[in-house]
């Protein structure tokens, strides 16, 4: 990992499953998830950030190191840069962090490149989720390497009212695994940093074109919902939602340090070859 010192009902609900899904075999993710979040200063984004991000990529390549990251910024909201990192258990996170801090070079490398990407944010934080397969639908990790995009909606839960939110986030599931084939994402909730009650629903896209195709699923979700279906929703949602919003993300590359096994599956995308150099005009010869 990178190292440093409306209501649900409607088209809203539809975010939690935003996309049509391919034939991939279903992977459910890691059971850790860690998140940093740098906030980027005004014209301090796009080449200039990436240029400072690309020095921890190149530091962790030159040690081979084995734990990858997956790097992305925002378009929503405020001007951000997401970094995810997936551990089997905290221990292995707490593995490849003293692995990190014990690695002489690397640390030196990984200090001077956050000096450098310090200087263009305003600031950074951490939280980190733990999986939540009941409220996950056919999570797609396995094929996040050929997306491009991802949406994540981001609910508060009211203190106290865990069951509401528990029964509600059910009976989506339920509706859309037998009414809407193609629907999957992934659930993690937070344990460490951050709000408590935070539930985080990830959508992994190939493209824009998904979203519109999924305000198409609006109708087969009501349907199979039922009349009495959504009122319910609407009765569980008033009792245990506090707020939530949606936001999406694109991947990219520059900021990303991923498997060999990514690159070779996509490398135009995750390692594009550096574009030959222009040809020089032949020089003119001297009049005689």
């Amino acid at each position: 990992m990178k190292k440093f010192g409306c209501s649900l009902l409607g088209l809203s609900i539809l975010w939690l499953a935003p996309c049509i899904a391919s034939a991939q075999e279903t992977t459910p993710p890691p059971k850790v998830l860690v998140i940093m979040r740098e906030f980027v200063k005004p014209g301090k984004s796009g080449t200039v950030h990436d240029k400072a991000e690309s020095a921890f990529v190149q530091a962790y390549s030159r040690a081979k190191w084995p734990t990858n990251y997956l790097g992305m910024t925002s378009l929503s909201g405020k001007s951000r840069a997401l970094f995810f990192t997936f551990y089997e258990s905290f221990e292995a996170w707490e593995k490849d962090v003293a692995a990190t801090n014990k690695n002489a070079a690397l640390s030196a490398a990984l200090d001077r490149a956050s000096v450098a990407d310090g200087e263009l944010l305003d600031s950074i934080d951490q939280n980190v989720f733990v999986y939540r397969s009941e409220f996950s639908l056919r999570p797609k990790y396995g094929d996040v390497g050929h997306r491009r995009a991802m949406e994540i909606s981001v609910y508060h839960v009211r203190p106290g009212h865990y069951e509401e939110w528990s029964e509600l986030v059910k009976m989506v599931v339920a509706t859309y695994e037998k009414s809407i084939p193609d629907a999957h994402w992934a659930c993690f909730n937070n344990a460490y940093g951050g709000e408590g009650g935070t539930y985080i629903f990830i959508t992994a896209l190939k493209s824009a074109s998904e979203i519109d195709a999924s305000f198409q699923q609006d109708k087969q979700f009501e349907a199979a919902m039922g009349e009495d279906g959504l009122k319910k929703l609407g009765q569980l949602e008033a009792a245990s939602v506090d707020s939530f919003e949606h936001q999406l993300f694109e991947f990219n590359p520059k900021m990303s340090y991923v498997s060999d096994e990514w690159i070779k599956a996509d490398p135009d995308f995750w390692k594009p070859k550096a574009a030959a150099p222009a040809a020089k005009p032949a020089a003119e010869k001297p009049a005689q």
